[in-house]
């Protein structure tokens, strides 16, 4: 923990300091006794102990440059709430918000062996350090498209990416895009979990060809038809309301047979719950060949499983 690692670092400097003092008096014994001969290497305690000082510096640094990060997202978080507070004239109540601090809490972590991975919550409620796996499946035999892992815990900034890869991808195995009658190109529908909305995510989507279908949040089950009738205003809104239209709800509905099963086969049928491997490229590797493996099962069964009556 970055409270821990700064008691640590204090403790290193003072047994430093008084090793170093340690050394000049050595050093002007063996002078005084044996003459000016000296040795070039450190004595083995000391080396130990700014290696140890540099490893936590090291550790201390990224955790200061992450709650920066997190600060500014606080930030532009804290204005587009009261921006959305302002549009539907809502009075603040409460007391107004503390300013947002720049500096790790003493209880921010990271790993000295593994530094770019970050600590996760788990399902379990523990905490865990994960890699976030991402996957594109296509919606008729459940083959992922494209697959990714990253260090983010949300998902919010992987909408994009996966969407850029999954047209790479498309690309490269020379699939057409889908067209109209006219020959026009037609926007792949596209549906995503809560965790991926954002305005800025919902656009970029857009852009790269497909048509979005995000939950904007946790769905009511047996929600009355009449919430939401007003004219949405914001993108937000009117991207909830384009996911419970008729159109939108079928869609979306698909997710519990499209994307989800594969999680779940991966996870219980073959039994990969936990990368194996330390570094971000190791365990993308680890990812991809899992990924590569669950499609060559697909086509095996879809075209030369024996069909039993």
């Amino acid at each position: 923990s970055y409270g821990y690692m700064r008691k640590e670092a204090d403790r290193l400097r003072e047994d430093i300091e008084a090793l170093v003092m340690q050394a000049h008096q050595q050093d002007a014994e063996d002078d005084a006794a044996l003459g000016s001969r000296r040795g070039d290497e450190l004595p083995a305690e000391l080396a130990r102990r700014e290696d140890r000082l540099a490893t936590i510096e090291a550790a201390m640094r990224r955790l200061e440059a992450r709650a920066k990060a997190d600060a500014e997202a606080e930030r532009q978080r804290r204005a587009e709430v009261e921006a959305e507070r302002q549009r539907l004239g809502i009075p603040r109540r409460g007391k107004a918000p503390q300013p947002v601090d720049e500096a790790p809490d003493d209880k921010a972590q990271t790993n000295f062996t593994d530094p770019e991975l970050h600590i996760m919550r788990t399902t379990n409620k523990g905490w865990e350090y994960c890699g976030n796996a991402q996957a594109s499946v296509d919606a008729a035999y459940q083959i992922i498209v494209a697959c990714d892992v990253t260090t983010a815990s949300n998902d919010t900034q992987q909408a994009e990416p996966m969407a850029r890869l999954t047209l790479a991808h498309l690309e490269q195995a020379g699939v057409a895009m889908p067209t109209d009658a006219t020959g026009a190109a037609q926007k792949i529908p596209a549906t995503y979990d809560s965790g991926y909305y954002s305005e800025a995510a919902a656009s970029a989507v857009e852009q790269r060809g497909f048509e979005p279908y995000m939950a904007t949040g946790r769905q009511r089950h047996h929600a009355s038809e009449a919430e939401g009738m007003e004219p949405p205003a914001t993108a937000k809104e009117r991207m909830a309301a384009k996911v419970r239209t008729p159109t939108g709800r079928a869609l979306y509905a698909r997710r519990k047979v499209i994307v989800e099963p594969v999680f779940g086969q991966i996870k219980e049928v073959r039994g990969f719950r936990r990368f194996l491997l330390r570094g971000l490229d190791n365990i993308r590797g680890e990812w991809h060949l899992v990924c590569v493996t669950h499609n060559l099962l697909k086509l095996w069964r879809y075209t030369f499983a024996p069909i039993t009556v």
